[in-house]
């Protein structure tokens, strides 16, 4: 049996362990390109090339290199179809609706103050001039 003691440091390992992960996870998508494959996937499954029209601008090394990232943390899936030339599809997991619905909270809170981020910055400006 865990004395209480010993249950507690453990609880407080966990907790400092998933801190260090939700750093080290929003270290990985607080970028550009991730969110907005994040977006683009949104509800629906895309393929490579799909994906990469959808992400204006995105070279093929970065969507490769954020789609392993993605995968690699669960928040997306890889499907490679049996096909020549192989079909590879791509959609997101649960985890990764999760963070497109938190991503779409942000952004609706950045449209509710836009007009104060805006104005908060002119004055910051003015008085750094």
């Amino acid at each position: 049996m865990v004395s209480k003691g010993l249950s507690n440091l453990s609880d407080e390992a966990d907790l400092r362990r998933a801190d260090s992960l939700a750093r080290e996870i929003f270290s990985d998508v607080a970028n550009k390109w991730a969110l907005l494959i994040i977006e683009a996937l949104g509800e629906r499954t895309l393929r490579f090339s799909e994906l990469r029209n959808e992400v204006e601008g995105i070279s093929h090394k970065m969507l490769t290199q954020n789609l392993r990232m993605l995968e690699r943390n669960g928040l997306a899936e890889r499907k490679v179809h049996p096909t020549v030339p192989p079909r590879v599809e791509y959609t997101l997991t649960e985890p990764g609706q999760a963070l497109r619905a938190t991503v779409d909270l942000i952004c609706g809170w950045t449209h509710e103050y836009f007009g104060h981020i805006e104005s908060a910055r002119r004055r910051f400006d003015t008085w750094q001039d």
